[in-house]
């Protein structure tokens, strides 16, 4: 997402640089660029008129700050303004109430089925016991597409089949929540493939008589500027609490969430990632502006981390690195992992100070991914024995490994010899951690000595 809108700004803000403080002239040219760059990402041209207004009210004039050029503040300023439109504030979603009601909302086709299953997986991780609740009576298979989704995800669904009274599934569900501990009931509403008098009735009857905690738009951000409309409609009738962005890994313009929270005042609460049930994530407007700007998401990044990787998993890992066991199997297991992190081209879009163009990111994420399947297939083509132990690789084994898996056995040897290289570095830094308990206390001279041995000892 924003992959467009960030190699623009990025770029626009770059050609300040040679300038000595931002002046009315010299802002003209980087303002009309930002300007053409919103609107080519899909921006409301309301809100790139604001936007653009208070950029050139806050640059115009301002004399650059001792050791920060002209760029430096022009990304202050633009980061200010982003962080801005996206909703300044973090606003994590209420789950007061006993139990806690959360109402999804959406046009037919949005996403909001399946974020309500994913908004199951996520509350669990949270502690709360969440009851996925069918309250989409009209859409052929919408019933049987929620139970498939709480299977998936391991949540129970209420649902009665033969029962078209929403009012009075909500109601048995409520009560049917408080007999069996579920604190958190989630309403997969129905959508319409447009927004119809009957289909807001409906849903006012729900809002009026059960007063939910949420009620959460989902919205697709690949609709384009049609998001602010629907936004506005709902939110004209409902008083929307906030706003779920899905499909943002599929759009590289994101307009659509730069506008809609902008326009309908309503914080974007909750993001869809990607397609698996575990790909929604809270939204943090500035960490997204930061994005933007290509300045990195760190903070994202390890907390997907932390998610993924077992800390049981980690300690057991670390040992095999200090004993030099590292096995092709535990390659295997981390390569799992990384690729439940996200997408290449995902983290590249989080570590800071990466300026690779979108191209280029894109070149990475494939290379990247298809050596990853390459080293999937050669590793699934060794024995059992061979993948605890990669000391046993002899010619033979390689010429049958290589055979078995269809891959060349140059490329073989370059992986293998690649492996043992990581896990001789892996070795040489363990014993390193090992040995600064050793350093301390001594002569910084002396220290710094051992050190220097130690490090060539692992070149």
């Amino acid at each position: 997402m924003f992959e467009s809108l960030s190699d623009r700004l990025q770029s626009i803000i770059a050609n300040t640089a040679r300038e000595k403080e931002l002046t009315q002239e010299n802002m003209k040219d980087a303002l009309r660029e930002i300007r053409r760059a919103l609107l080519e990402a899909d921006v409301n041209l309301r809100v790139v008129k604001s936007f653009i207004s208070n950029i050139k009210d806050r640059a115009e004039g301002e004399n650059v700050l001792e050791g920060v050029n002209p760029s430096q503040q022009l990304v202050k300023i633009v980061h200010d303004e982003l962080i801005n439109l996206l909703g300044k504030d973090v606003s994590p979603l209420n789950v007061s109430g006993h139990p806690n009601i959360i109402m999804m909302l959406g046009l037919q086709g949005s996403g909001k089925t399946t974020s309500s299953a994913k908004l199951a997986v996520k509350l669990k991780k949270e502690g709360r016991n969440p009851l996925l609740v069918a309250c989409d009576v009209y859409r052929p298979a919408a019933i049987t597409q929620l139970k498939t989704l709480g299977q998936q995800t391991d949540t129970a669904v209420y649902s009665e089949d033969e029962n078209k009274n929403v009012q009075e599934i909500v109601s048995n569900a409520i009560n049917y929540a408080k007999e069996n501990g579920f604190n958190t009931l989630i309403l997969d509403t129905a959508g319409r493939l447009q927004i119809d008098t009957d289909m807001m009735a409906e849903l006012l009857l729900i809002d009026r008589i059960f007063n939910p905690q949420e009620k959460l738009l989902v919205i697709d951000a690949m609709t384009g500027q049609e998001t602010v409309n629907v936004a506005e409609t709902f939110d004209s009738q409902l008083n929307l609490t906030g706003l779920v962005l899905t499909k943002l890994d599929g759009d590289s313009r994101g307009g659509a969430a730069l506008s809609v929270a902008y326009c309908t005042q309503k914080p974007i609460k909750l993001t869809g990632t990607g397609e698996k049930l575990n790909a929604l994530e809270d939204f943090y407007p500035e960490r997204m502006a930061t994005r933007i700007l290509g300045m990195g998401d760190i903070v994202s990044l390890v907390e997907r981390a932390q998610e993924v990787f077992d800390e049981k998993e980690a300690r057991e890992l670390e040992k095999k690195m200090e004993k030099a066991e590292f096995s092709f199997n535990d390659f295997l297991k981390m390569q799992k992992q990384m690729k439940m992190i996200g997408s290449f081209d995902q983290i590249l879009g989080m570590i800071p100070g990466l300026n690779i163009s979108k191209d280029d990111k894109e070149k990475i994420s494939h290379e990247g991914e298809k050596q990853f399947k390459k080293i999937e297939v050669m590793i699934s083509s060794m024995t059992p024995e061979e993948r605890n132990h990669p000391e046993l690789m002899n010619s033979s084994r390689k010429r049958r490994i290589a055979a078995g898996s269809g891959i060349s056995l140059h490329d073989l040897n370059i992986f293998i010899k690649q492996f043992e290289q990581m896990r001789s570095m892996m070795k040489g830094m363990s014993d390193m951690k090992k040995n600064l308990g050793k350093f301390k206390g001594m002569n910084p001279a002396l220290g710094m000595k051992k050190m220097m041995e130690t490090m060539r000892r692992f070149k």
